[in-house]
């Protein structure tokens, strides 16, 4: 009797709310460094110039350089190597490139689950399409998107792409999807649907909002695409020169930096006809119009958080997976469809809009010079980030591999030495929250690159990069040079050698040899992939 009355006692104490934070993260595909307004773009985003100027901006924040190693590295908090995806999503045979995440790696699912977390996404997968390798597989209590990309209005414009609700097949063929059906809004809507569902379970909620915006083939609505027409006019140089002078009044970058020179190959704006400077502006109108879009999809799922009284104690992380896209040549693509920018139309914004997107630096996706592995990095969280630090800039040094330590200390989870009875690789990045209280970072080890024979390290100020397989290295001290205009790598050979012997060991330890043979890159390189 006694032992009941003690137990009917227990039952009615108050029970402790899970207050641990909520968190999103929010990947985006293709965006070009200087696109947002607050990294100084033209292009109107007025929700993410909000979180950044409630939160904290990160100047100078890595990613892979490339759509599926971001993600791999995202996700695991490992290099993609380690995890298995090396490269795209083809199964080169060898282990570093799979195409999919391997057993040896944990997503942030898996970590965040186990400590009481509703886990969702929607949005953009690409890092394993079949079954047992999609989200589901991974942790993820519920997912709707794509496990590939290049999709807004239909899914014919580049083949073989499907959606999935969880698990279940959603939509394969055009006449499957939804009338009004748009991903950009479609993928916010599921969004705010699985926080009300992780609401009602009582949980806190991990969130990874994954944007096709703004990859090929660019569409978006013919009003929107209307309002920036004619504003390209004056072309990528003027456009270039603007949002570098835009970024030096912020403070964001160092006025002895040069903005990167006109890349080899781009026109000088003057030398093109009257009817090629319509056609470029019109191509970087639609791009525009794609940002604009995916910038008011997260001011539907900030909205949602704000109703719900739950933004306060919402981390949210806004990232690109690589820069700018420089793929189609220098003036693009742009054909067909209802309208251009429409349904089955197909828009690459090509290399000489890329040169503007990623201001003020070098190269484009899938380079690992600063232009193709740069990115944003918006930090909102208005509990947890020092109030001081509002609408300001960090220049701790970040990258992707760091989200899960993040996560991992934010929730008080455990990240496992094993996970479902196999061993798991140790994650490789730090937490950053001593940043968000504006404390230094303390990394260890240089963070390193590789993407298709393209190479780089980076020890404190020190970086170290080649382009291509057997481009020569190269050597840049970014405190003073992050523009990367002058090569040091004569000047200072002995810290050449110890960076380039740092970059063979870690290649070597983390499954970046054996590579795919090397006649492959040229040859995947040149295909149009939907990546």
């Amino acid at each position: 009797m006694l032992y009941r009355v003690f137990f009917a006692l227990l039952l009615a104490l108050p029970v402790a709310a899970d207050d641990r934070p909520n968190i999103v993260v929010i990947l985006v595909d293709d965006m070009g460094f200087s696109d947002l307004g607050c990294y100084g773009g033209e292009i109107d985003t007025p929700n993410l110039d909000a979180l950044a100027e409630g939160g904290l901006r990160f100047s100078q924040f890595y990613n892979t350089g490339r759509c599926c190693p971001t993600r791999a590295a995202l996700l695991t908090g490992l290099y993609a190597h380690q995890a298995g995806v090396g490269h795209m999503s083809a199964d080169d045979g060898v282990p570093g490139y799979r195409g999919a995440l391997n057993q040896q790696c944990v997503t942030l699912a898996e970590v965040l689950g186990p400590a009481g977390y509703f886990t969702a996404m929607a949005g953009k997968w690409h890092v394993g399409e079949k079954d047992g390798q999609r989200p589901a597989s991974r942790g993820f209590d519920r997912f709707f998107g794509s496990t590939f990309g290049g999709v807004f209005y239909d899914i014919s414009t580049i083949g073989g792409k499907k959606f999935y609700l969880d698990d279940t097949l959603y939509a394969e063929k055009d006449n499957d999807l939804p009338e009004g059906f748009y991903s950009t809004h479609a993928f916010a809507d599921y969004a705010v649907q699985f926080i009300d569902e992780a609401r009602v379970a009582d949980k806190p909620f991990f969130l990874y909002l994954a944007h096709i915006a703004p990859h090929f083939p660019l569409q978006a609505p013919q009003a929107t695409i209307d309002k920036y027409r004619g504003r390209y006019k004056a072309g990528w140089g003027r456009l270039q020169d603007e949002r570098h002078q835009k970024q030096l009044a912020m403070g964001m970058i160092d006025e002895n930096w040069p903005a990167a020179p006109r890349p080899n190959g781009v026109k000088a704006w003057k030398h093109l006809t009257n009817a090629e400077r319509d056609r470029m502006d019109h191509i970087m109108a639609i791009y525009a119009a794609v940002v604009e879009e995916m910038d008011r999809s997260i001011g539907t799922l900030v909205g949602a958080l704000r109703e719900h009284g739950e933004l306060d104690n919402t981390l949210i992380l806004f990232m690109s997976d690589n820069g700018g896209n420089a793929e189609s040549g220098p003036m693009g693509r742009l054909q067909g469809g209802a309208w251009l920018g429409g349904p089955g139309s197909k828009v690459w914004c090509g290399k000489s809009w890329a040169w503007a997107q990623n201001t003020p630096f070098r190269e484009s996706k899938r380079y690992v010079h600063e232009g193709g592995i740069a990115t944003p990095l918006i930090a909102h969280w208005p509990e947890g980030i020092d109030k001081s630090l509002n609408g300001k800039w960090t220049d701790e040094v970040g990258h992707v591999i760091d989200i899960m330590a993040t996560c991992v200390e934010i929730a008080d989870a455990a990240y496992p030495e094993q996970y479902k009875g196999r061993a798991v690789t140790p994650m490789q990045g730090v937490s950053l929250l001593p940043v968000l209280s504006g404390e230094p970072l303390e990394r260890a080890r240089p963070l390193f690159w590789e993407h298709e024979g393209n190479r780089a390290v980076r020890d404190a100020d020190w970086k170290l990069v080649a382009k291509g397989i057997n481009g020569p290295w190269e050597l840049y001290d970014l405190a003073a040079d992050r523009t990367e205009s002058r090569d040091l790598s004569a000047e200072h050979p002995e810290t050449t050698k110890r960076l380039a012997g740092a970059w063979e060991r870690w290649a070597e330890q983390s499954r970046v040899y054996p590579m795919p043979a090397r006649d492959m890159w040229k040859k995947k390189t040149n295909r149009r992939s939907g990546d």
